[in-house]
This record gives C-alpha cells, structure tokens and sequence, in this order.
C-alpha cells in the first residue's frame, strides 16, 4: 500500500472519517500475518533482480518492513548497506552521533567515550522507539536498514510494530488520542548536555505526523527519564493507551532476529531490542538511518 496522495483526502485527517475507515480496511487486508512472510532470499544484495527489489517493496508498501537474507553475510563489508539502500530509493544518510565517518554505524558494545553513554552500543535492552526521535523537524528519520554481520552468541532478538499498525490501534480506542498525540508539543525530548555545553537544544515535537508527500510519521521513545510530555489529561491517557498497546500483543507484532547476512529494512517502524550475551565473536550490525523513506511505499 503506498502513501496516500498528497493531493487527497487524507485517512489520517480525524474529519476524513469515511476516508480512514477506507485506508484502514484495505492496510489490515492487506498486511502480511506471519513475520516469515516479509523475508525474502536474494542471490546478491549488492545487484538486486528486477524481481527481488520488486518483491522487498510489495512488502514495504504492505507492512512498512521487509527483511532479506543474503549468502556470505559475515563478510563485514558496509558496501552492502550502502548499495541495499540506494536501489530502493534511500540515499540521503543521517549523520547521527555515534555513527561512523560515513555515516553508518558499526553496532557493537564499545566502552570508548565517545559511545559508552548511548544503549545502542551496550548488550543493554532497549525499549520501543523509532529511531532519531530526538532530531530537528528538518532531519526526521524516514528509513532504516539494518544489516547484520554477526548475531550475538544468545539474545539481541528485535520486536517489530508498523507505526501504522499502531496509528490505528489507538484511534480505533479513541480518535481523541490521535489528535493529542498528533500536537507540536505532545512529546520534548530535553536537551542533550555534557559538561555544561549544550550538545542540543530541547527538541519538542509530536508523536504521529503527516508528511507534506501524504504519509504517516512517527516519533516515539519508550523511556521514562529525560521526556517531557505535554501536561494535559487527554495527553496522558493517549500515552497510557500506546504504552498500554506496544507492551501487549497483537497479531501485528513481530519478533524474531537477524542473522548473519540478514537485513532489516523498514521506513522507520517502532522496534526494540533485547539483552544479549556475546561469545568469541561479537556481535555487529550496521545501521543507516535516512532522510529518505523507501521509494514507492
């Protein structure tokens, strides 16, 4: 399913209720209802066949997700993330703290200062979130991927929900949380200090957005320290209600981990990742994050 036109009514206008009920009747038909459904074997990620790229974004458009498993992927080679993301319309890489000089980071458990602080480079657990929810309006994440080049000796498995899934799980409870949750204020991350220099400013912002090309966007983290969220009532339930939705289960959460050459790519869905235990080899994954979402989806 693609993105509505920018130019149409849009479902995710709360007075298009008719146009709503049209989209969503059509995205749960259409959504895949098995995890193993979205994988798919490719001979060369690096040259994808007409078919292969055809068929990883038949099911982005369905679920906003695909993951493709690939032969030789212990080969720690970023040119395969690289190639994966511009044949499918991903280019514009996201220069985030942390990553590498290319802007791909190399996730694996590091103690240096530069990544000690941050989870994702710690056999840590890390909660429901889309990734860069604290970045500039400018610089919003629409495309991840995720490749794997060695999976931890036990854990690191990821949870996986359509951040349209969960759009309409929550109007579905009430069409009210949407409009909360949807508020310029609704959700401030605050700002990121070290030693008194201010790395970056409060960034506020809201949770469910509609991009100028017509599609749903999602900014949201799971945490409990270091988030402001507006204080009204009508804001506080529509938290507790997708609190309340990404810790239960439904037949729309996924959950399952890469394997070495397997890949995740998605247009930013929510994810979490659990604990994990490292053996001889440690684990490593390379993540690009994009300005870019998934051509055509």
């Amino acid at each position: 399913m693609s993105a509505p036109s920018p130019t149409a009514p849009s479902p995710f206008d709360l007075d298009q209720p008719d146009v709503y009920a049209r989209w969503r009747e059509r995205k749960l038909h259409d959504f895949p209802p098995r995890i193993e459904d979205l994988v798919l074997e490719v001979r060369d990620p690096q040259r994808l066949t007409a078919a292969e790229k055809a068929a990883i974004l038949d099911r982005c458009r369905q679920a906003n997700m695909a993951i493709y498993i690939a032969p030789g992927g212990a080969d720690p080679d970023k040119e395969i993330v690289r190639s994966v993301g511009k044949q499918l319309g991903l280019v514009l890489l996201d220069h985030n703290r942390g990553a590498d000089e290319d802007a791909i980071s190399s996730l694996e458990v590091r103690s240096d200062a530069s990544h000690r602080d941050f989870i994702p480079y710690s056999n840590r657990p890390i909660a429901w979130h889309t990734d860069g929810y604290y970045n500039r309006p400018a610089q919003q994440i629409q495309g991840m991927l995720l490749h794997c080049v060695r999976p931890a000796e036990k854990g690191g498995e990821n949870e996986l929900l359509d951040h349209e899934i969960a759009y309409i799980l929550i109007r579905d409870r009430d069409p009210e949380y949407i409009r909360a949750l949807m508020h310029p204020l609704a959700m401030t991350i605050p700002a990121h200090r070290i030693e008194g220099a201010e790395l970056r400013p409060d960034q506020p912002g809201p949770v469910f957005s509609v991009h100028p090309d017509g599609h749903l966007h999602m900014r949201y983290t799971d945490r409990s320290r270091s988030i402001r969220w507006r204080d009204d009532p009508l804001t506080q339930a529509a938290v507790t209600a997708l609190k309340e939705i990404l810790h239960g289960t439904t037949p729309w959460h996924f959950k399952g981990r890469l394997e070495s050459g397997w890949g995740l790519i998605c247009n930013n869905l929510l994810h979490t990742r659990s604990a994990f235990e490292d053996g001889g080899h440690p684990r490593l994954l390379y993540r690009a994050r994009y300005y870019d979402r998934i051509a055509g989806t």
